[in-house]
């Protein structure tokens, strides 16, 4: 059976990643392939239960995979046989998913249970190992308390973490939202750490260890039969070692081996490059924040010149888009984005077909009135030629006029 473990940066269940997770299930044989997703991650939310069902809805019908949510939120206090059937079901399914939430937390539960051999035997002897966002942060040897940094304030300093990447070395850190432009303008990069974070957590490794950083909508996957890492996804996988960086592309697939060589700056090819610049406040923070962005033009220019098939064909394929992104657990305004940009639109369709819906008399009534006034002083002042060619060009326009006793009378035709 393929060894597989997968590193995704973000956007584990947004469309970007549709295509890695059928490319992995199919390495994995035929169907059917017991599949579960553990919820340690994110089992202290209030909303675990429907971050679990999203995902497994979107393995369903867009990766076209059945996936069962494996319960182990907590493990303190919680009924052990709950427990053990988890860890049962977790030993005998061949292919493991963990997404967001906060690593520290997840790491505490799985201590002292069966979770990181689990983990880890299927990566010497067969199965599939997908972790993102914060499950992504356990990996390695040295794990980012984001939550405690970020959010609380606490010293960057490295928790201790599963240690699962010992083809890379002995003192790997993963960090995922690599790229990350949330802030606007205040660096969120290297998930929500910034430059100056993380040089301070780099200057606590040792001289050994290195960052491996996946951009966001980007995975890692590695092939440990292979030996090979190749890069797919919007971003690319930065190596990173006492502040200088090299980059890997997507698309690209190189030896394990020279991943590591990498991270200790001897490059193949090339010379080194320099970080990725701090993001602008115009950068779209999301991949489906830059789609949103895109819809957007698009119908702007749509309105602006006047073409309705195309205005609405921008309105269709935002709410298509948001419908795609709806399991997407990262956690952003973009929804929220995307559906005032959705109503904003459909406000701005309706202002456009005013017009068409008022009466057609009331919007061209005052220039017909106006001609035939023309009209009708011309054919006072006897100049009948005059009078007729304004007449022939209203008929030629679809407005029927009638000369009556009572005074000229006019209608627009049925059929315009």
């Amino acid at each position: 059976m393929a060894r597989l473990l997968a590193i995704l940066g973000s956007g584990e269940t947004a469309p970007t990643m549709v295509k890695p997770h059928r490319q992995l299930f199919e390495r994995l044989g035929p169907d059917p392939v017991p599949a579960v997703l553990l919820d340690t991650p994110y089992g202290f939310q209030a909303n675990a239960d429907d971050i679990s069902a999203r995902a497994v809805d979107y393995f369903a019908a867009s990766v076209g995979r059945p996936v069962e949510a494996v319960e182990l939120r907590r493990v303190e206090g919680a009924d052990p046989v709950r427990t053990e059937a988890a860890l049962a079901r977790l030993a005998a399914t061949r292919w493991v998913f963990a997404g967001p939430g906060s690593p520290t937390y997840a790491l505490r539960q799985w201590a002292g249970t069966d979770v990181p051999d689990l983990l880890a035997d299927k990566l010497a002897h067969g199965g599939c190992v997908v972790f993102a966002s914060a499950a992504a942060l356990t990996l390695g040897r040295y794990t980012v308390p984001v939550y405690e940094i970020y959010k609380v304030g606490a010293d960057p300093v490295w928790a201790a973490g599963l240690d699962l990447l010992g083809a890379l070395g002995p003192d790997v850190a993963v960090i995922p939202h690599y790229d990350n432009a949330e802030g606007g303008n205040h660096d969120t990069r290297f998930c929500y750490l910034g430059e100056r974070r993380l040089a301070a957590l780099e200057a606590q490794l040792p001289d050994t260890g290195w960052v491996l950083g996946v951009d966001e909508h980007t995975g890692c996957l590695i092939d440990l039969d292979a030996g090979t890492a190749t890069v797919v996804g919007n971003g690319v996988v930065t190596v990173r070692r006492a502040g200088r960086s090299e980059v890997v592309a997507g698309g690209e697939t190189l030896p394990l081996g020279a991943l590591v060589d990498l991270a200790f700056g001897k490059r193949a090819a090339g010379v080194p490059l320099p970080p990725p610049p701090a993001p602008s406040a115009e950068a779209a923070p999301t991949a489906l924040h830059a789609e949103i962005r895109r819809l957007e033009t698009e119908f702007d220019a749509a309105v602006g010149a006047l073409d309705v098939d195309a205005a609405v064909r921008a309105v269709l394929e935002l709410d298509d888009t948001l419908v795609a992104w709806s399991g997407d657990t990262t956690q952003s305004d973009a929804a929220d984005r995307g559906r005032a940009a959705l109503r904003r639109m459909v406000v701005r369709l309706g202002e456009l077909s005013r017009t068409g819906a008022r009466d057609p008399r009331d919007v061209v009534g005052g220039f017909v009135d106006a001609l035939l006034e023309e009209r009708r002083v011309a054919r006072e002042g006897r100049r009948f030629d005059d009078g007729d060619r304004i007449r022939d060009a209203l008929v030629a326009l679809g407005v029927e006029v009638r000369d009556t006793p009572d005074g000229t009378h006019w209608e627009l035709k049925s059929d315009l």
